[in-house]
């Protein structure tokens, strides 16, 4: 059996898509074969569409979006379970124009908060709260201020929204946002295990994929550690060099120190939800997939999650991404095998970008000719030279 579960190529195609476009080559290749299509998320978008692949019933809503304005999001519901995916209320694909250190500085969570609040009108027991793809930088004080918390200024009037209002904060009180909270198993699924601040913080890190220039970067860092500080004062609690407490633009922060929320890997927790345990030990190939394999891969990324596994599991992994960033000596001490990339096809990555299912279709064939019959256990190479 090959199950096919890639994650999605950011801004182009989903990880269903990717998903059918591999899977319809291999079966063509190896027609005895079975090859199941299991697309997966780490926590960021796609979250919840695999929830609902998976049996949840979905829910529609209108929220605030990143900029204040309404937005239709999605949550996704079962039983006493929900999950909530923050990109469908802060995601940087919400926003009306290309980011730009403006909107980096003002985007906020506050319609995060406000899915959580129809989220949790249904009584649940478990919220997952999936993170990734965001908009914000606000360390989480509009989920928390959406969920009743008082963050005031001096003169005690609501703080700006967005990162630029982090340095206005003077009092916290979370008290009301605990009580929302209580009784509830509230998990942070998270993509990465960056800090919320230092070299690898929310600022530093994400910032310039949210338009961010470094003035703005640096901005960034000094309020959001402002309201680190804050918040320790808050709750007892300095989580700001905590692994994965800058994910997300550290949404959060306020559910970790308050106690309200434990963080996990996303990866692992989709996997679980989507049945990858189940099928993983069957599997003699597993095809994993990302737009873009990097370093930040290499931090709890879903690929990287599920290539380990099944390498535990006995499969043989193959990658197949947009493009590989990852060094030859990376990828030999990582659990991929093979790697594929469509820039090996098509260097420029606008053509890329602009015909990815053209692209991604040729690149599939060639990933099912060297994968099956006589060739299958190949030393092919990434950008077909990954393991030599």
């Amino acid at each position: 059996m090959i199950v096919v579960a890639p994650d999605k190529f950011k801004g182009t195609l989903s990880g269903a898509e990717v998903a059918a476009i591999v899977a319809s080559s291999l079966r063509a290749a190896r027609p005895d074969e079975k090859v199941v299509e299991l697309p997966l998320a780490d926590g960021g978008q796609g979250s919840v569409d695999l929830a609902v692949r998976a049996g949840f019933e979905e829910m529609h809503v209108w929220v605030t979006g990143p900029l204040g304005t309404p937005v239709h999001a999605r949550y996704a519901r079962l039983a006493e379970t929900a999950v909530v995916e923050m990109a469908l209320a802060a995601g940087l694909d919400l926003l009306p124009l290309a980011p730009d250190k403006l909107t980096a500085m003002t985007a906020s969570t506050h319609g995060v908060g406000v899915l959580l609040e129809h989220a949790l009108a249904f009584n649940p027991a478990r919220i997952v709260l999936g993170v990734g793809g965001s908009a914000t930088t606000d360390g989480g004080a509009g989920l928390a201020a959406a969920l009743g918390a008082r963050i005031r200024t001096a003169s005690g009037a609501d703080i700006s929204p967005g990162a630029a209002g982090l340095v206005e904060v003077a009092t916290v009180d979370f008290g009301p946002m605990i009580d929302r909270l209580a009784g509830v198993e509230v998990i942070i699924a998270s993509d990465v295990d960056n800090p919320l601040l230092g070299p690898h913080g929310a600022a530093p890190v994400f910032g310039p994929q949210k338009g961010a220039d470094p003035a703005t970067v640096e901005v960034m860092q000094r309020n959001l550690a402002h309201w680190a500080r804050k918040v320790a004062t808050a709750t007892g609690n300095g989580l700001a060099t905590m692994p994965g407490s800058g994910a997300a633009g550290g949404i959060g922060l306020p559910l970790l120190a308050t106690g309200t929320a434990r963080i996990t890997s996303g990866a692992d927790l989709m996997m679980e939800l989507a049945g990858f345990d189940r099928l993983s030990p069957n599997a003699s190939m597993v095809v994993v997939g990302e737009g873009s394999l990097d370093s930040q891969s290499l931090r709890g990324k879903g690929p990287i999650r599920v290539a380990e596994q099944a390498k535990k599991d006995g499969a043989t992994v193959i990658a197949v991404v947009g493009r590989n960033e990852l060094s030859a000596e990376e990828l030999r001490s990582s659990p991929i095998d093979r790697v594929y990339a469509m820039t090996d096809l098509e260097p420029d990555i606008e053509v890329c970008l602009d015909q990815p299912h053209a692209v991604l279709t040729k690149l599939a064939s060639r990933v099912a000719a060297n994968e099956s019959g006589a060739t299958r256990q190949r030393s092919t190479s990434s950008n077909e030279s990954a393991r030599r």
